[in-house]
């Protein structure tokens, strides 16, 4: 029997899905789904040699996103020169920062395009403990994304119910994070010290076997990225270094935008039945497991929102419970920060110092988060009961969804900026 033939029970038994409520009908749906998704679709070949095409075509859109990465950074400079801190001074409340991150991601549904975006002007400038906070909101505004999600169940009850709690687990366990963290960075600067400490060796600018490995592959970075951001930097030149400077990052940002997109919509086509494999062998495991296999499937498809996927049906079917799925949720969280580890090595010279140092933040913020949150009993049984007891509230009436989703990544983020100038 094929992966899409058989599903897992809680003991790790295959299982026949006539013996669940995941059908194989839904699974040929959402391998459909993908397939439609496809952006090589239109290419007529099939087998062995659309796949070499497709991984080809990865690479491309890898090498895409590190030159939009070059630009936004080279963009930023122009633009702004030596004054990236007034520039954004209005920023330097941390808050605002934050708010930036959440509202931005929200919008635009996804943490690894704000992540890179803000890793670039990191190259281009902006000051390490402006950006963090922005890094931080990125983590919360893609949770709503799996929410969303779970509206798709709202003409069933109880699996609307158990569908909606899944989604927002991952919600509340950003929020714990964020308060937790966020707090010490705020008073300590802990994440931001250690990532400074680490970024040289990996941005090849320190001593050491390691740091000359780093070196090396930043060098071939910077000979493959050179001539496309060189090409963009002279066709914008004769508007002036700030104007010219500011449409050299809108290019970039937009680069971003298009070849995160594809990346993720051709590894999907790709990656999502061995996604799928990983997700099912380690069903019923220990939440190492779950965290290691959620990071990895995100790391492998590029996007959080096809963990969301993968989870959110298995929980509405009554199957499998919120509980047993949070750690891949948690996992999601960790592999999408490669992204921005990515974007960091299109930096060259004491800027890819800054930019590794904020792709490293972000990082270990997630890497902490799941260790302390999923260590902790007290703090690890927090998320699944606020997501329980809101998905009961969705189910007795929808309007809280959207009073959630208003409150949770808009309002809330704007209450904190309001009441921090008002006190500052």
């Amino acid at each position: 029997m094929t992966s899409k033939e058989l599903t897992r029970d809680f003991a790790g038994e295959y299982k026949h899905p006539e013996d669940t409520d995941v059908t194989v009908a839904q699974h040929e749906q959402a391998d459909e789904d993908i397939q439609d998704n496809d952006p090589l679709k239109f290419l007529p070949f099939t087998g062995t040699t659309k796949q070499i095409i497709n991984w080809i075509a990865v690479f491309i859109g890898v090498w895409l996103l590190l030159n939009g990465v070059g630009m936004i950074g080279d963009g930023f400079k122009l633009a702004a020169g030596d004054q990236a801190k007034e520039l954004f001074s209005f920023a330097e409340n941390p808050f605002v920062g934050l708010a930036i991150g959440i509202v931005t991601t929200a919008i635009i549904q996804s943490s690894s395009t704000t992540t890179s975006i803000v890793v670039g002007m990191i190259a281009g400038g902006l000051p390490l403990e402006i950006a963090i906070p922005m890094l931080f909101g990125a983590n919360m505004g893609t949770s709503v994304t799996s929410t969303l999600v779970a509206l798709g169940l709202a003409g069933n009850k109880q699996q609307f119910r158990n569908g909606f709690s899944m989604a927002t687990v991952h919600d509340f366990f950003n929020l714990i994070g964020i308060s937790i963290f966020f707090t010490l960075e705020m008073f300590t600067g802990f994440l931001g010290k250690t990532a400074s400490a680490v970024a040289p060796s990996l941005s090849g600018s320190g001593d050491g076997i390691i740091a000359g490995v780093f070196e090396s592959l930043g060098d071939f970075i910077d000979l493959i990225t050179e001539p496309l951001v060189g090409v963009a930097g002279a066709l914008v030149s004769p508007l002036g270094d700030v104007w010219g400077g500011v449409l050299l990052a809108l290019i970039g940002v937009g680069l971003v935008l298009l070849s995160i997109s594809f990346i993720g919509k051709l590894l999907n086509a790709l990656l999502v039945g061995k996604a799928q494999e990983i997700l099912y062998a380690a069903l019923g495991k220990n939440s190492f497991f779950g965290v290691l296999s959620g990071a990895l499937i995100t790391a492998l498809v590029q996007s959080s929102s096809t963990t969301t996927a993968l989870t959110v049906p298995l929980a509405a079917s009554g199957k499998f419970s919120v509980r047993t799925l949070f750690p891949f949720v948690v996992g999601a969280n960790i592999g999408t920060t490669v992204t921005g580890l990515i974007a960091a090595f299109s930096a060259s010279g004491a800027e890819a110092e800054a930019a590794m140092a904020g792709a490293l933040v972000h990082t270990m913020f997630n890497l902490f988060a799941a260790i302390l949150i999923l260590g902790l009993p007290f703090l690890r049984d927090v998320p699944p009961r606020c997501s329980d007891w809101l998905a009961g509230l969705a189910e007795k009436n929808k309007l809280y969804i959207f009073i959630y989703i208003g409150g949770v990544f808009f309002a809330l983020p704007l209450l904190a900026v309001f009441i921090s100038n008002t006190l500052m």
